[in-house]
């Protein structure tokens, strides 16, 4: 899959304008739940993404006021009771596939979130880079309350990391909702504003993004990615390698020189 400026999915709404590709899930009526085609086109979206030169920043919005209800009871949970074990795996590993694309894009990804985000939708939203609240949104990852353990798609791993392990056994064990106020205090949402003003606000900070060095936005989220996984005396040598890599960019000197000059800078991303 590419992504052209005239790249039309199936399975969701997406449109791209200044560098912003907005994506939303397109089944309001039943509050956007996911289809075993909807997961398919979102992961190979995300994928080509690190290809998709045109696309700066992405946002994940709401759409007729819910993010995202998780997978659909009548397309993906009642046809999971007649798989064998292979197309069960094969299920689950495309799912993690969609999140792990997520992590793997180079470009910052925002969700805005607003009412029911529960289940698979809860996941796509912890694995945005940034997230944005309304006070009418409620979060849970309710895979324990329908029998299934509450690791699933990586929230053991990544749920911890935002908002605590405490918090997150809790949330996971017994499946419960997050308000938009515990969500905000505990760091899942950056910030909670009116869901009138929801898509235009991340639409705004994914603009600032756009317009900022994107190079160095892509290896600011690439090492937080990896150092995950490092001690920290790797993890500080990692970043001296990769700071001095920034300071062979464009960006770095245009930096300089607006700062010199007294201007603003005016990023290119090179």
């Amino acid at each position: 899959m590419t992504i052209e400026p005239s790249f039309k999915p199936h399975q969701f709404n997406w449109r791209l304008a200044d560098g912003i590709a907005v994506v939303s899930l397109a089944r309001p009526e039943r509050k956007n739940p996911l289809t075993f085609e909807s997961y398919a086109e979102l992961r190979d979206t995300f994928r080509a993404l690190p290809a998709a030169e045109t696309v700066k920043a992405v946002v994940i919005a709401s759409n007729g006021g819910n993010f995202c209800s998780g997978g659909d009871v009548h397309d993906i949970i009642g046809p999971l009771l007649d798989m064998d074990m292979k197309g069960l795996l094969t299920f689950t590993r495309m799912t993690g596939d969609l999140v792990r694309a997520m992590k793997a894009a180079p470009q910052p990804i925002i969700a805005a979130v607003d009412g029911i985000c529960v289940g698979a939708g809860a996941m796509i939203a912890l694995f945005a880079d940034m997230r944005l609240g309304t006070p009418a949104a409620k979060t849970a990852f309710l895979f324990t309350r329908v029998g299934l353990g509450g690791c699933d798609m990586g929230a053991c791993a990544m749920l911890p990391r935002v908002i605590g392990q405490g918090r997150a056994a809790e949330l996971l064990l017994t499946g419960r909702t997050m308000s938009a106020e515990e969500g905000e205090r505990w760091g899942f949402f950056n910030r909670l504003v009116a869901p009138e003003a929801l898509e235009a606000e991340a639409v705004a900070l994914a603009k600032t993004l756009a317009a900022g060095p994107t190079f160095a936005h892509t290896m600011t989220k690439t090492m937080l990615n990896q150092e995950w996984s490092m001690s920290l005396d790797a993890a500080i040598e990692a970043e001296a390698q990769a700071q001095a890599i920034c300071m062979q960019t464009r960006d770095f000197r245009r930096a300089y020189e607006a700062f010199v000059a007294k201007q603003k800078p005016q990023f290119e991303g090179d």
